[in-house]
């Protein structure tokens, strides 16, 4: 049963908000930012051990899924959409779904988050297995979505993790590696596309940024997989085979031209680099 009073539906610490000042409504909101950094610091142990889980499956071909709705199945689409680009995976590698379908992406879909069943639906068009990992994204930790995909994943013997702002959540049961960001009532009450949503966003960061790394998506602080798909990606690859080779930027340019990859130009040039 959810909670009588949830964290997240707690009333403001501000009042009387259409009498502010603009200086004041501004205030507000960043001093409750502030808040939300020293709160995720605290789960840091929790995240790590959902990330060692994850590269663990991923290491073996598992693939990530991130389910959720609203504004949380957007930042879980946002996160999954922006791994392919920064770190040269496949499309279907990190996989986010939410409730209501893409269209749900842009506009509400009415109720789309109270069916029980819908997100395991999903999954399974995704030919999900026990290889995989699945983590839900809700800023209640109650949304029946959610609730129901986790439920259904661990029954059929495939790892969980959840990202929620209230503490006992109900998706957190549902989890093998749960993370509760409690940032505390919003400057508008009940508004959890603000500090909550903030939250999931770090937190989503941290895991997908964390994994990739422990993949062998990074070398030293660059990002060498990186789709080089306009002018400035182009560009940031051949400063980064400057930096790394020392060499200067014409013969970069060439050799990224000749082997259309940081990586493969510094596979090529440099044999320390590890596959």
């Amino acid at each position: 049963m959810a909670k009588n009073n949830p964290d997240t539906e707690k009333e403001s610490l501000y009042a009387n908000l259409e009498k502010m000042s603009t200086e004041e409504i501004l205030m507000g909101i960043n001093a409750e930012d502030k808040k939300v950094s020293s709160v995720i610091k605290k789960q840091i142990p929790n995240i790590e051990k959902l990330v060692d889980a994850v590269v663990l499956k991923m290491k073996h071909g598992g693939r990530l899924f991130y389910i959720g709705a609203g504004t949380s199945g957007r930042i879980g689409i946002l996160d999954a959409s922006e791994c392919p680009p920064t770190f040269g995976v496949p499309h279907d590698l990190v996989i986010g779904i939410i409730a209501g379908g893409d269209y749900a992406i842009r506009k509400a879909v009415e109720n789309a988050e109270d069916d029980f069943n819908q997100a395991w639906h999903d999954l399974q068009k995704h030919d999900i297995t026990n290889a995989d990992f699945v983590i839900g994204i809700a800023a209640s930790g109650n949304t029946p979505y959610v609730i129901g995909g986790l439920k259904m994943a661990r029954e059929n013997n495939i790892s969980t993790g959840s990202i929620s702002c209230n503490s006992d959540s109900l998706i957190s049961k549902e989890a093998d590696f749960p993370i509760e960001i409690v940032v505390g009532p919003e400057f508008l009450t009940g508004s959890t596309r603000m500090k909550a949503g903030t939250s999931q966003k770090l937190v989503l960061n941290m895991i997908s940024t964390s994994v990739m790394i422990k993949l062998g998506k990074v070398y030293g602080n660059k990002m060498i997989d990186m789709q080089l798909s306009n002018k400035k990606l182009v560009q940031r690859g051949v400063e980064m085979i400057v930096e790394e080779l020392q060499i200067d930027e014409k013969l970069a340019s060439e050799l990224l031209n000749k082997h259309k990859s940081v990586r493969a130009v510094l596979l090529a040039e440099n044999k320390n680099l590890a596959n």
